[in-house]
């Protein structure tokens, strides 16, 4: 006779959230747990960045505990921000070094170094972004050169969840609401992370607007 299958499973962190949850931990005030973090060498790029940054971030028995003090607390680092094959720890963090007040070269291996970054530096030089890459073609390494932004009525021409989030990260330090809007919906990740942590995100169909100001607060 045959008999069901049971029992339990525990699936392991997400990689894009995990990503996500480390940002903005880092960007919220306060103390930030998160359990069941991706463990990838990907989301190992994310946390490495940031703790060259200045964030204390330690993992112990899957739970990582993020001390955030917002984007002002950034410190310089001292050298260049290895980003290794991460290509979300990349352009992401363009999206929140744009409008620091650092001076940040973001570099990465081989395959990340083919890979051209236009599609996120665009919308972000709208904003008043200082971004420098060193090849003609906007591929990394890539410095930036924090300064003040501006918000921005954004129409993007292909539906990309990392452009769509490396501009709602500037947004957050940028002056006036900025609106995104693109053709298709894309992933909804970190429109989800932002209203989590207490900032105001107006979502109409294919638009994302993001009111300032806005303070994160820590989560868990």
């Amino acid at each position: 006779m045959k008999r069901p299958l049971r029992g339990e499973i525990t699936l392991r962190g997400d990689k894009s959230l995990s990503h996500r949850a480390l940002m903005f931990a880092a960007l919220a005030q306060g103390k930030s747990r998160v359990r069941n973090l991706s463990l990838g060498a990907d989301v190992a790029a994310t946390a490495a960045v940031l703790g060259k940054l200045g964030v204390p971030i330690t993992i112990r028995n899957g739970i990582a505990t993020i001390d955030g003090h917002g984007l002002s607390a950034f410190r310089q680092p001292a050298a260049e921000l290895y980003c290794a094959n991460s290509g979300t720890t990349l352009r992401l963090m363009l999206g929140i070094l744009a409008g620091s007040q650092l001076h940040c070269e973001l570099t990465g291996d081989n395959s990340l170094s083919r890979r051209p970054v236009r599609r996120v530096t665009a919308p972000l030089l709208l904003m008043g972004a200082d971004i420098q890459t060193r090849s003609d073609d906007d591929r990394p390494p890539v410095r930036v050169a924090g300064r003040k932004l501006h918000g921005i009525d954004y129409t993007s021409p292909i539906a990309s969840a990392q452009v769509k989030s490396a501009v709602l990260l500037a947004a957050l330090a940028a002056e006036g609401s900025t609106t995104y809007t693109e053709p298709e919906l894309s992933r909804d990740h970190t429109e989800r992370w932002l209203q989590h942590a207490g900032a105001a995100i107006i979502r109409s169909d294919m638009r994302t607007a993001l009111v300032p100001p806005v303070t994160l607060t820590a989560f868990e």
